[in-house]
């Protein structure tokens, strides 16, 4: 097998990473390294639905995503033992997980998906010196992008920047409307971070230009040199602020009568950031979340 897959080019193939907490990666489709990841199954997705029989029809009574399990083969090639040894030692020490996948499309786009690898087996090296090894892995999210605005504005030539192909608007410094089209299968969680110094901060949400949620943050000041942190995404949930490397949590802030931790609907809405005066450093991150890919 080793010797008909060199041929391939990345752009003739999906490829797979793992992807622990700090970014480090490590690389499962090198064509022309030392591991492969193959006879993956589990990429797509299960719903579990309960209908209700109304005459001789059934209509959906109750629908839910089932949770995902991946499966494959890693193969080891060369020094195979001692890469199996560094696998399952970076698998063991990383404090959470991504499978990073790109599949094979016309534009290449890389999805992750938080996971847990719960198993590994290991067999013996065959007469090519490749050692195959199975693994199981259980999906924690759905597929998901992050897509990223980050703006930094200079007071005197008021350069705005931004990563994406969509279009944020921006009014007055103390007033902020972001508008973002969520093209996903799913409601899309995000993250956003504020540089201070930031005074009273609002983070609304509008649908057809209608406040629908909003989490008033009156009373709370983010200083100079200091980090606001919100993020809704289900796994990573947390609102603190972050000062020379120590979190302090606001859950003060937060009202416990009420969903504090909003998403964006499939379609278009507007994210709006208000405080009293500027808000000039920050970024905002967007979690599109997809069923299958």
């Amino acid at each position: 097998m080793g010797d008909g897959i060199v041929s391939y080019k990345y752009e003739d193939i999906r490829n797979f990473y793992f992807e622990n907490e700090l970014g480090e990666r490590i690389d499962c489709q090198k064509i022309d390294g030392n591991l492969f990841f193959y006879n993956v199954t589990g990429l797509g997705y299960e719903e579990e639905i309960e209908y209700v029989q109304i005459g001789d029809n059934f209509i959906p009574n109750k629908k839910k995503i089932k949770q995902n399990q991946i499966a494959g083969d890693l193969e080891f090639y060369n020094m195979t033992y001692d890469e199996y040894c560094e696998f399952v030692d970076f698998i063991l020490r990383a404090t959470s997980l991504r499978l990073v996948y790109v599949p094979k499309k016309t534009v290449r786009t890389e999805y992750y998906r938080d996971i847990d690898l719960f198993k590994i087996d290991k067999s013996e090296e065959d007469d090519f010196n490749v050692l195959p090894c199975p693994i199981m892995i259980n999906c924690k999210t759905l597929w998901y992008e992050a897509k990223e605005v980050v703006y930094t504005i200079n007071p005197v030539t008021n350069e705005l920047r931004w990563d994406f192909r969509w279009n944020p608007i921006f009014t007055a410094y103390d007033n902020r409307n972001i508008i973002f089209e969520n093209k996903g299968h799913t409601d899309a969680p995000f993250k956003l971070e504020l540089n201070g110094e930031v005074v009273n901060p609002i983070i609304s949400i509008l649908e057809d230009d209608v406040i629908v949620k909003q989490l008033d943050l009156t009373g709370l000041t983010i200083a100079q040199g200091e980090t606001f942190i919100y993020n809704t995404k289900d796994t990573e949930q947390e609102i603190c602020k972050v000062s020379s490397g120590v979190k302090t949590n606001l859950f003060e802030f937060l009202n416990p009568n009420f969903i504090n931790f909003y998403t964006l609907k499939k379609g278009v809405s507007t994210i709006r950031l208000e405080a009293d005066g500027e808000i000039t450093s920050g970024k905002l991150t967007i979690y599109v979340q997809y069923k299958a890919v």
